[in-house]
C-alpha cells in the first residue's frame, strides 16, 4: 500500500514511518504539504496518488491557542477539512489523529469513543471542529483520538521532566489524570489499525489511567533519578487554556486495537532515554 503521511516531521509522524516500513510510504512534513494550503493537498495528492493518507500535523500548542485562534483553526479543522474534501473526492481513506482534549474531564470513568466531547479549550474545540469535518466529508476516515504522547526522542511532558533533574525540587499536578501514550506503540496501533478497513472513530492510548505526578514518580524510579517531587493542584501552574482533569480514555469500537499498559511504554521510553542520554554523554 502506498501510504502518505502528512506532519511527517513531528513524532508521531516519524515514527509512523518506521511502523509502516512494510509499506510504500511517502513521508512529507510541513514544507512539503501544508495542510493548511488547498492548491498543495490537489497538488501533492493527484502527483503521489497514495492509497491512503494519514494526518498527523496538527497545531499542538494547547495555551498558544487561546491566542491564536485563527491559526489553531486553520491547523486543526480547516486543514483537515480540505484534506477530507480532497481524499474523498479521490476515494483515498484517511486517517484523522485527534485527542482526548474533545472531552471537559468531569466523567469519573474512562472516556469511550460513544461519549460526548465537550471541549474546555480553543485547541480542544479546534481539534473537534476538525474531527467533526472529516467524518462529515470522507466517508472512508479513521479518527484516532489519543492522549499525553512521549517520546525519547521528541517532546513532551515526560521527557520534558526527565530533562530537568538540575532543580532541588520539581512540582508536578496530582490531580490531573490521564492515558499517557508511548508514541511508538500509538504508530504500531495506526498500522494494525488501516489493515481493518473498518473505518470510525478510535480511542488508542496507552492503557490505563495515571495521575502526572505518579507517571513522572515511576518514570523517575526507572531511570534513578533522585530529584524530590511534590504533587501539588494542577491550580499552582498558570495556565491560559483548560485542560480536562480526568480524560482517561478507553475503547468499546470494534475491531479492538488495544494498546500496551502505559507502564509498559514509560518502561521503554526510560531504557531508550537512558541509552540515548548514555551515548551523548560518550
Amino acid at each position: 500500500m502506498k501510504i502518505l503521511i502528512a506532519g511527517a516531521c513531528g513524532q508521531l509522524g516519524t515514527c509512523l514511518s518506521s511502523s509502516l516500513r512494510g509499506h510504500q510510504v511517502v513521508a512529507l512534513g510541513r514544507g512539503d504539504l501544508d495542510i493548511t494550503r488547498l492548491s498543495q493537498i490537489h497538488r501533492v495528492l493527484k502527483r503521489e496518488q497514495p492509497d491512503l493518507v494519514i494526518n498527523a500535523a496538527a497545531f499542538n500548542d494547547v495555551d498558544g491557542a487561546e491566542s491564536q485562534i485563527t491559526t489553531a483553526y486553520a491547523g486543526n479543522a480547516l486543514g483537515p477539512q480540505d484534506l477530507a474534501a480532497e481524499t474523498a473526492e479521490l476515494g483515498i481513506p484517511l486517517v484523522h489523529v485527534s485527542t482526548d482534549y474533545v472531552f471537559d474531564g468531569t466523567s469519573n470513568q474512562p472516556y469511550n469513543e460513544n461519549d460526548l466531547p465537550n471541549p474546555l479549550s480553543v485547541y480542544g474545540a479546534s481539534k473537534l471542529a476538525g474531527e467533526i469535518a472529516v467524518r462529515e466529508l470522507n466517508p472512508r476516515h479513521y479518527i484516532v483520538r489519543t492522549a499525553w504522547l512521549y517520546w525519547e526522542s521528541g517532546k513532551g511532558f515526560v521527557p520534558s521532566m526527565c530533562l530537568s533533574t538540575s532543580w532541588p525540587e520539581l512540582r508536578v499536578a496530582s490531580d490531573q489524570i490521564g492515558s499517557p501514550t508511548y508514541v511508538p506503540h500509538l504508530a504500531d496501533a495506526i498500522a494494525r489499525l488501516i489493515e481493518t478497513g473498518a473505518y470510525g472513530t478510535y480511542h488508542l492510548a496507552g492503557s490505563g489511567g495515571v495521575s502526572r505526578w505518579k507517571l513522572v514518580a515511576e518514570a523517575f524510579n526507572l531511570l534513578n533519578i533522585s530529584t524530590p517531587l511534590r504533587p501539588v493542584t494542577h491550580r499552582a501552574f498558570a495556565s491560559r487554556a483548560c485542560r480536562p482533569v480526568y480524560s482517561v480514555l478507553t475503547s468499546v469500537q470494534a475491531p479492538r486495537i488495544t494498546l500496551p499498559p502505559w507502564q509498559e511504554g514509560l518502561a521503554e521510553f526510560a531504557s531508550r532515554f537512558a541509552f540515548k542520554r548514555s551515548q551523548a554523554a560518550s
